[in-house]
């Protein structure tokens, strides 16, 4: 199991997201924002919107997703 922080994935928090994959901690960090932002957290609106835009954008999002997957593989384990 490996922990990235919300910040890492560019969000507005030091939350902490596990998981055994960066499929799983980018998934847990999706629920997050949207979770947040429904409750209110306008900080971490903008992170949310990016999110949603990765997917708008595919050469780009494919980036992202390319340097999580590198700085998850980075991370030690938890």
């Amino acid at each position: 199991m490996k922990t990235m922080t919300c910040t890492q994935l560019g969000g507005a928090c030091g939350l902490e997201l596990h998981g055994e994959t960066a499929d799983e901690v980018i998934k847990a960090q999706d629920r997050h924002l949207r979770e947040v932002v429904r409750g209110g957290d306008e900080a971490h609106e903008p992170a949310l919107k990016e999110m949603k835009g990765r997917w708008r954008h595919p050469l780009k999002g494919m980036g992202w997703y390319k340097d999580t997957k590198a700085a998850f593989a980075a991370s030690p384990e938890s």
